[in-house]
């Protein structure tokens, strides 16, 4: 690994890329959800599953990240440094999730006529706070005003989890909370026909089960040293994780799931820990891996638009190039956040915490 940090320990760049691969595949499986609502019409009908595997990388990260130094800088800096790294995005995807919905020029009716301002204060409050409202209307998202911000949500409690509980744990019984949330993880599947749940008000319990399982996977990865070093270029890896999002989609497809999510991703992530990223693969990996939160966090305000968009009946050639710039949109705009308002926002938060905490 080319780059280094965590004082000196390898920085896992072609996960960086490959986390970079899933969000573009989010916004193209958001983008289907409007082309083609039928999963099993659809060529992208398996994209949720991106979110899967950003648990899975999420928990191998944290555990490589903090294991071996949570103790030394406690777990109030452990929190501290989450939000720093989480927050900013999620406040900025709330506004422009904000000013998509009542600037929407596409829209039939106002916001404010549907929905009153007091829902929308109230919505805007609990997206800021990171609070479940499933009460805005838009399908019963949890988060209504930037519908992704659910798994994030999720990532806030297992990461609490973590600090309190799992890092005190040996591997046994790591071992043993991961199979009950595997089997948690399957049961619920089979109770809503797939693993896409933990976005709605519906489903949103459900979607615990899904970060547990997939967020101990990787930390498990981690924990029992299942690095394999090897030489397989980062196109192969990029094209078995999008293989899992064009696979093609049936009724009750729990197994190809189960197996997606609870064999390959850890896998993948294994290999992919253990490859080291030089050249164009080092920068373009790299590149990927700086845009995948934002563009994750800010692109869901087009997919309103589109939605609304497609209910004028323009035709499907319309839809298509309208997807492909919302596609292009949502990577400049994330590139854009990133420089300008992410990283300056991190870095003087960072600073600004460090010298009250040595005034201390």
């Amino acid at each position: 690994m080319s780059q280094k940090s965590l004082a000196g320990t390898p920085h896992y760049e072609i996960l960086d890329g490959l986390r970079g691969i899933a969000a573009i595949m989010v916004v193209v499986f958001h983008c289907y959800e409007i082309l083609i609502p039928d999963f099993n019409e659809s060529p992208v009908a398996h994209g949720y599953l991106a979110v899967d595997f950003f648990f899975c990388l999420s928990g191998f990260v944290i555990a490589y990240a903090y294991d071996s130094r949570i103790h030394r800088i406690g777990k109030k800096r452990f929190f501290i440094n989450r939000l720093i790294r989480l927050h900013p995005l999620v406040v900025l995807g709330t506004i422009v999730g904000l000013l998509g919905l009542l600037l929407d020029p596409l829209a039939s009716t106002s916001a404010v006529e549907e929905f009153g301002w007091g829902k929308i204060a109230v919505a805007t409050i609990c997206s800021v706070l990171m609070i479940p409202y499933p009460y805005l209307g838009r399908y019963g998202n949890v988060f209504p005003l930037n519908a992704p911000a659910w798994s994030l949500g999720l990532e806030y409690v297992i990461n609490i989890f973590y600090a309190l509980v799992l890092v005190h744990i040996n591997k046994k019984l790591l071992t043993v909370l991961l199979a009950i949330a595997a089997v948690s993880l399957v049961w619920v599947t089979g109770q809503a026909g797939n693993v896409c749940v933990g976005w709605s008000g519906e489903n949103y319990w459900e979607g615990y089960a899904r970060v547990s399982c997939c967020f101990l996977a990787g930390v498990a990865v981690y924990r029992f040293g299942w690095v394999i070093p090897n030489k397989l270029h980062f196109i192969i890896y990029a094209a078995l994780l999008m293989g899992v999002f064009f696979f093609p989609h049936r009724d009750n497809d729990i197994l190809a799931e189960m197996l997606f999510v609870i064999l390959l991703f850890p896998l993948i992530i294994a290999f992919g820990a253990g490859t080291v990223a030089t050249g164009w693969v080092s920068k373009l990996c790299a590149f990927l891996g700086d845009i995948s939160y934002p563009l994750y966090m800010l692109h869901y305000w087009m997919i309103w638009i589109l939605g609304n968009y497609a209910a004028t009946n323009p035709g499907q050639q319309s839809l298509y190039i309208y997807s492909g710039v919302i596609l292009v949109a949502s990577v400049v705009l994330a590139w854009a956040a990133l420089k300008f308002i992410d990283e300056p926002v991190r870095k003087w938060l960072t600073i600004n915490f460090k010298s009250r905490s040595e005034s201390q």
